[in-house]
């Protein structure tokens, strides 16, 4: 019989609430049993044969997958490589760029990945250089493989709300990656400088931009991405503003999702450089 976190807590734990299990309830050492797999024997009050007898039913809830916490990467991945299994890695360097190698007779995409590079096979995809590729990492670039673009940027940039269906985003945008970026360089343009050029950044001409700083950056050989910064004022009043613009061409190489997530990497990597 399964054992959801309704019959943990009411016919099995103790309800003492006694925090000696290391959870403040009891209840919330139910849940983490029926959804993460955490251990019942960390309640040092439940008898052997009990515990024992318990396990015993959750090891087969936990074969079927009943009640576990969903793995969203995990799930994100499995989809976004169904999505791209039809993908010849041949045809892929007229795509999105990259070149192909063959290592170990087999033809594999050597794809530039901001300062790094990404080796794609029909195996799976590695990191080329010596970095972490997460597997969020791993759904953005099978993502882009699948999305079908085949158009070089055309220079023409537009805001996360100039695409269809973003609305929904864009207060993530400002919350998640536009001020975090804000509160990290607000009067330090040179540290901004200095984090940008460490992950690729391109510094565009003054002239050619409204902003204090603006920064080209190439995460993907077809996907650019504009940071614009200006910096307070304090004297007239007015707060630092940032905003990130993408070549018109981005919704056919990357889905709203993966376009979010590629926005979040950047934040992610210049805060890491501060």
């Amino acid at each position: 019989m399964a054992l959801s976190v309704v019959d943990l807590y009411r016919d099995v734990l103790p309800q003492t609430n006694c925090g000696d299990c290391g959870f403040p309830t009891c209840l919330a050492l139910a849940g983490m049993v029926v959804s993460e797999m955490h251990s019942l024997e960390n309640c040092p009050h439940l008898d052997r044969k009990v515990i024992d007898r318990c396990s015993a039913e959750l090891a087969e809830q936990y074969k079927e997958g009943k009640w576990l916490k969903k793995d969203m990467a995990d799930d994100a991945l499995k989809w976004a490589k169904e999505r791209s299994a039809s993908m010849e890695i041949e045809d892929l360097p007229g795509r999105i760029g990259g070149k192909i190698r063959i290592m170990e007779g087999e033809a594999v995409l050597d794809l530039p990945y901001f300062t790094s590079s990404v080796l794609i096979s029909k195996k799976g995809i590695s990191p080329g250089d010596a970095f972490d590729l997460t597997r969020w990492e791993q759904v953005l670039l099978y993502n882009h493989m699948a999305q079908g673009g085949i158009r070089m940027p055309t220079g023409k940039w537009k805001g996360l709300v100039e695409f269809p269906n973003t609305v929904s985003k864009i207060k993530s945008m400002v919350n998640n990656i536009e001020t975090p970026i804000i509160e990290t360089f607000r009067g330090k343009g040179d540290e901004l400088k200095a984090a940008a050029k460490k992950i690729g950044g391109v510094e565009v001409p003054r002239e050619q931009s409204a902003a204090d700083l603006a920064f080209r950056f190439l995460p993907l050989p077809r996907v650019p991405v504009m940071l614009m910064f200006s910096d307070e004022d304090e004297k007239d009043g007015f707060p630092a503003e940032i905003k990130l613009l993408f070549d018109e061409t981005i919704t056919e190489h990357l889905d709203i999702e993966s376009i979010m997530f590629l926005s979040e990497r950047l934040r992610q990597l210049l805060c890491e450089n501060a």
